[in-house]
């Protein structure tokens, strides 16, 4: 096995013997499983940098360096092609994202293998050994060897190509292999996740690969404290397009924790009936039924059929959430009744709503805690809970997500209390130490008789 640090700054030999420069990089050819050397990047006289085909040109290789099969008067030099890849400008010493842990990682050393002529770039070390040969291979070897006599094994730790996806170089046209799970084919719970540990920089770069309907997954999936700042560094047009493709309980919590004037911009460029939508929530406080509630349900006014009813539900988008319950209202918009998905499908279709329906509703108002609605949730194990105002009018619904979404934000809030008080706690407990300590020093030289000594 070879590895990149390895062969970096090592000699180019012509057929003659000359040395003609050093190495200085290896281009691959993205498009196979595992991609073959196929360009030789060297330092000529006065630093002067050319490349070469590597299939046509060298003959041996190892990490003294490469022999090449031609005198240097009969080489004829290259370019970097569109499907090539830099290894030591685009990957050594570059963040990666990791698809297979779900995480980003920096390229210590790439490890490469020998197959007859070829080279092949099998994957990445990401651990400390890469970083350790970087210095110098006996730095590595010895720390192997002092880690294995005290029965600490530090193991390479590689990721292969194909687990391999690239953050720093703009590489939308070129063809990685077939194999290749890309952060696009990604569940946008793990782009999240991958895009949390991303600086601005580089998130912003990884997000243009994404479509509209990709990224708001993405962001709806992020924790609370990154999505207003994500959605804040992308330009306008784009962020108020994600923020009216988004649910309008989930857009309304990202803009409230915008800066005002970056808000009122967003709403103006989104359409007229979703920025309406996401002010109406953004009325009711933040911590009531009311912030927390969607408007995304489905209801029905109580004369109408069960066949009828069966046909709004087959109208809906295909992007709208999961229906639970079908509400029944009057006709003046007030909740007077439910009906369950299974109620529907075993009710004859002439049947009349209101006579099928289940009229003792729970319900909660804008203004309960969201802590409160959680409670009655889980309580009468809903898997969704009417929110309606003073004359009864249903004006949304909490979902069980969104119920426990608001558990788990209290105890995560919980926990940082207690955190810093126990850093607080240990803090002034240290300082407590610190001056019974400096005081019983001070009546030690006292007793000495330092102080006189000093004077």
């Amino acid at each position: 096995m070879l590895y990149l640090s390895q062969m970096l700054g090592k000699p180019v030999i012509d057929s003659t013997g000359e040395k003609i420069g050093t190495i200085s990089d290896l281009a691959i050819s993205t498009g196979e499983v595992f991609p073959r050397i196929t360009s030789l990047a060297f330092q000529g006289p006065g630093k002067v940098p050319f490349m070469i085909s590597w299939r046509k040109y060298v003959d041996l290789f190892d990490e003294d360096g490469i022999t090449l099969a031609v005198p240097a008067h009969d080489i004829r030099f290259s370019y970097l092609q569109p499907d090539e890849v830099l290894l030591t400008r685009d990957l050594l010493n570059r963040q990666i994202v990791d698809t297979q842990g779900m995480k980003v990682v920096r390229v210590n050393d790439l490890k490469l293998s020998q197959s007859g002529t070829q080279l092949r770039l099998l994957g990445a070390e990401v651990g400390v050994r890469g970083i350790l040969r970087g210095l110098h291979p006996w730095i590595e070897k010895a720390a192997v060897a002092a880690g294995r006599a005290f029965g600490h094994k530090i193991d390479e730790q590689i990721i292969a190509w194909n687990y391999m996806d690239l953050l720093d170089r703009d590489l939308s046209e070129v063809q990685l292999s077939v194999t290749h799970r890309r952060l696009d084919e990604l569940h946008p719970a793990d782009v999240a996740d991958i895009l949390e540990q991303l600086d601005p920089q580089q998130r912003a770069a990884v997000f243009e690969h994404l479509d509209d309907a990709q990224a708001t997954e993405a962001i709806s999936e992020m924790e609370d404290e990154y999505q207003a700042e994500f959605i804040d560094d992308l330009d306008d047009a784009r962020a108020a397009r994600l923020i009216g493709d988004m649910d309008p309980d989930d857009a309304a919590d990202i803009v409230r924790d915008l800066p005002y004037e970056k808000a009122e911009t967003l709403l103006r460029l989104m359409g007229v009936e979703d920025a309406a939508e996401i002010r109406r929530l953004l009325g009711y406080k933040d911590g009531t039924a009311g912030g927390m509630m969607t408007t995304q349900f489905v209801s029905v006014e109580r004369d109408k059929t069960v066949g009828q009813t069966i046909e709004v539900l087959r109208e809906l988008d295909e992007d709208h959430p999961t229906v639970h319950y079908v509400y029944v209202t009057d006709d003046y918009g007030k909740l007077v009744g439910v009906l369950s998905l299974r109620t529907l499908v075993l009710t004859e279709d002439s049947r009349v709503i209101g006579d099928v329906m289940f009229d003792d509703v729970i319900t909660a108002t804008p203004s309960e805690t969201e802590e409160d609605v959680a409670a009655d949730i889980f309580k009468y194990d809903l898997p969704a809970m009417p929110v309606v105002d003073e004359r009864g009018a249903l004006l949304g619904i909490v979902t069980v997500d969104d119920a426990w979404d608001a558990i788990e934000d209290d105890v995560s809030g919980e926990k940082t209390r207690a955190t810093l008080g126990k850093v607080l706690g240990g803090t002034l407990a240290g300082i407590l130490v610190l001056g019974l300590y400096t005081l019983v020093l001070l009546q030690i030289l006292d007793a000495t008789g330092f102080h006189g000594l000093s004077r």
